[in-house]
């Protein structure tokens, strides 16, 4: 019995290692190139647009702005203004609400430029949206457009949320830059 205790004793110290911790949830790291821009220029605008991503150009009036590295695209269609202005905004704001039922919360911000006669609003949809981020701009008397990111991937916002905050600062660049031809 005495070398049984001995035996067991001695088993259990060599078996004994540290205590297992499970490991803390991880979180993906996702780092993004630094954006550099150039300008796009197309019949009725202009605006500068991130080097990381490709514009398409579907016709005169509609672009797409490709990251393929994030399966995003932001949606650009210009429409001119034709005694509709009232129309125009009330559709783009539609649009936005539309996200309601899914959107957390919807936060705007107006944005101002007289220099170069741009005007518009700043749409970000927090929450499960099938679309984070929207706006439109206008001179209010010639030109319109409105412009929507959208990723193909079923909206999960905690998991697309670097990738938004990186095109939402694209997205403010091409207001900032936008010009009317």
């Amino acid at each position: 019995m005495k070398y049984f205790i001995v035996l067991l004793v001695t088993f259990l110290l060599i078996n004994c290692k540290d205590e297992v911790f499970p490991k803390p949830a991880a979180q993906l790291k996702l780092e993004y190139p630094s954006a550099t821009y150039s300008e796009f220029k197309a019949d009725n605008f202009t605006f500068l647009t991130n080097q990381n991503a490709f514009v398409k150009s579907k016709n005169t009036v509609s672009k797409e702005i490709h990251y393929p590295k994030m399966k995003a695209t932001v949606f650009l269609n210009y429409m001119p203004v034709a005694n509709n202005i009232e129309a125009l905004l009330t559709d783009a704001q539609k649009l936005t609400y539309d996200h309601v039922i899914k959107a957390d919360q919807i936060t705007e911000q107006p944005f101002l430029n007289f220099d170069n006669k741009v005007y518009g609003m700043f749409y970000e949809v927090g929450g499960n949206a099938a679309t984070n981020v929207q706006f439109y701009a206008t001179d209010s008397t010639n030109n319109f457009m409105l412009g929507s990111l959208y990723f193909y991937a079923k909206p999960n916002y905690d998991s697309i949320l670097p990738a938004v905050d990186y095109i939402k600062k694209d997205i403010r660049k091409i207001i900032e830059t936008l010009k009317w031809e």
